[in-house]
């Protein structure tokens, strides 16, 4: 439970007089630009580091824009592989898995196996709506702290069902919910076109709905550049364009970052907030990590009749596909893709975001415009985040939110920060480390 504003201090503030804490952010995204945030407002030096031209270029840049509160769950569930047998023969199916001769994806698929049971199911999901829960909390004092603009709404999540089966098997869904402190409504046909009258054109192609009222929306790449651009006032240094060659391990704790550019890039202490990318310089010096890159499509297309159109999230049970409005435009995104670290973007990649969008919301948007990308969601084999100390005192985690890490960023990253700076976080670090994967 969150402490009253009244009884929190800010954390790691600075000391007069004391010199500054430097610390190294790897990764520019929402998280590591949130964590850079919050650092610089407890008084810390901070350096971001990112291969890119700019924040928020990776994951970040185009993805569903769910704050999806309601929605935190892991993968890793009672029923999925059979459920993705089925997935791998629907026409528009949700799932694509490319064989591979790989260790690391093989492995990593069958530790998410081991974790499809009911009693881990309830274990991983509580330990993710905790982070995800105080995110939503900590999120609305970032927003009236920066005044930043995302294009966010309110207005709640719609799970749409298009058979009856789907509005059955949700009775699960809101036990859980319900013992999670997640408020939501079932809806009949009529509730649904009540909370999105623009399905009234299509109200014979679903039967219900379950609506997760806490639930927001927001263009997670234009809050990741506005945010930036207030940690700049604050401070921050942002070193764009410097790909993360190593990190530099002597005498038991990290010298640095070695970059193929600016060389060496020293701190005091050091954040991985690298996403998918994040094995690729923690396992080299013995922090192994089963973060994989799950690749998810979307496209983004212009609003053209706001009456045809979506007012917040829909989530199309059938495809997996969510429909978000982001101000004058929609984002559709969806699919998983088991392919490594593979970004490219075929010909049909979008066909069933694209079905979905026409299919739902017809005539509410240009799909002759649609902006069609892709990206990798760095995923663990059990759904929660690793987060807080590694092996060596002075090298953090913040990676592995998988589809969550806008709705997770703001906690996350405002508990990461305490960790780093000593502080009491206000929330537990149980089962939320790297010590999980100790073998």
């Amino acid at each position: 439970m969150r402490r009253p504003a009244s009884e929190r201090s800010a954390p790691g503030v600075q000391v007069r007089g004391v010199r500054a804490m430097k610390v190294v952010v790897m990764g520019a995204g929402v998280i590591g630009v949130t964590t850079a945030y919050y650092l610089a407002k407890a008084g810390a030096e901070v350096t971001v580091l990112d291969r890119q031209t700019g924040p928020g270029l990776e994951t970040s840049y185009a993805n569903a824009g769910e704050l999806s509160y309601g929605m935190t769950s892991p993968w890793a569930a009672p029923g999925v592989p059979k459920k993705a047998l089925q997935w791998l023969f629907m026409k528009r199916r949700p799932l694509f898995i490319w064989p591979m001769i790989s260790p690391t994806m093989w492995s990593w698929g069958l530790q998410m196996l081991r974790n499809c049971n009911d009693e881990s199911y309830r274990v991983n999901k509580s330990r993710m709506v905790r982070v995800s829960n105080y995110s939503r909390d900590v999120m609305p004092d970032l927003i009236s702290e920066t005044g930043i603009e995302y294009d966010g709404r309110e207005q709640g999540t719609l799970q749409l069902f298009r058979t009856e089966k789907q509005l059955k098997g949700s009775k699960a869904d809101q036990e859980v919910l319900a013992e999670f402190d997640s408020p939501f409504e079932v809806l009949d046909q009529d509730g649904c076109i009540a909370a999105e009258p623009a399905l009234a054109q299509v109200r014979d192609k679903f039967v219900g709905g379950l609506r997760l009222t806490a639930d927001r929306t927001g263009d997670c790449r234009m809050f990741t550049i506005a945010l930036a651009e207030k940690c700049a006032e604050m401070g921050v240094t942002f070193q764009y364009g410097q790909t993360i060659k190593s990190i530099a391990i002597e005498n038991g704790s990290v010298a640095g970052v070695d970059t193929e550019v600016a060389g060496r890039i020293t701190g005091d202490k050091y954040i991985c907030a690298l996403g998918s990318y994040a094995p690729n310089v923690l396992n080299p010096v013995g922090v192994k990590l089963p973060v994989y890159p799950v690749k998810g499509y979307s496209v983004t297309i212009p609003v053209i009749d706001d009456a045809k159109a979506p007012q917040s999230t829909i989530m199309d049970e059938t495809h997996k596909v969510a429909i978000t409005r982001l101000g004058d435009r929609i984002r559709v995104a969806g699919t998983a893709e088991i392919a490594g670290y593979s970004k490219r973007l075929g010909p049909h990649a979008t066909d069933t975001v694209r079905h979905v969008i026409g299919d739902l919301f017809p005539g509410g948007g240009d799909i002759s415009k649609a902006e069609g990308w892709t990206g990798l969601r760095p995923m663990t084999p059990d759904g929660t985040p690793v987060l807080g100390p590694s092996k060596y005192d002075n090298l953090f985690l913040n990676t592995g939110h998988g589809t969550l890490g806008w709705t997770m960023a703001c906690g996350s990253a405002r508990a990461v920060t305490d960790v780093v700076l000593g502080q009491e976080p206000e929330i537990s670090f149980d089962g939320l480390t790297a010590e999980r994967y100790a073998t």
